[in-house]
């Protein structure tokens, strides 16, 4: 599975006027944790799916989007709910771990 990506120009359709939470991955080319937590952000985007949606942001392409909410570091992850961004982690992840950062601003699963 490859996440889907967003860009500058579509941030605010993709992400900010998101009916369901988006997570995004703020990565780069370049970044090995970034690489590193792609397949668990994939295998969230699978089995979340119901509850959440997972994009990625090319840093390098997409200057005006990382700026704005002040992404120094890769990997970042940001969750927005309604437009506005509710929890940020920085770097590479095991999977309960992003899920348990997470889980607080989802909504309740319907398994």
């Amino acid at each position: 599975m490859s996440l889907p990506t967003t860009t500058d120009a579509a941030f605010a359709r993709d992400v900010l006027a998101a009916e369901t939470p988006v997570l995004v991955d703020f990565t780069a080319d370049w970044c090995p944790p970034c690489t590193m937590i792609k397949p668990v952000l994939e295998r969230i985007a699978t089995e979340e799916a119901g509850r959440l949606r997972v994009v990625t942001l090319d840093v390098d392409e997409n200057p005006e989007v990382t700026r704005r909410y002040g992404v120094l570091g890769m990997p970042t992850l940001g969750l927005f709910i309604g437009g506005e961004l509710v929890t940020t982690l920085v770097g590479a992840r095991p999977q309960a771990a992003v899920l348990k950062a997470l889980e607080p601003y989802l909504p309740v699963s319907a398994r």
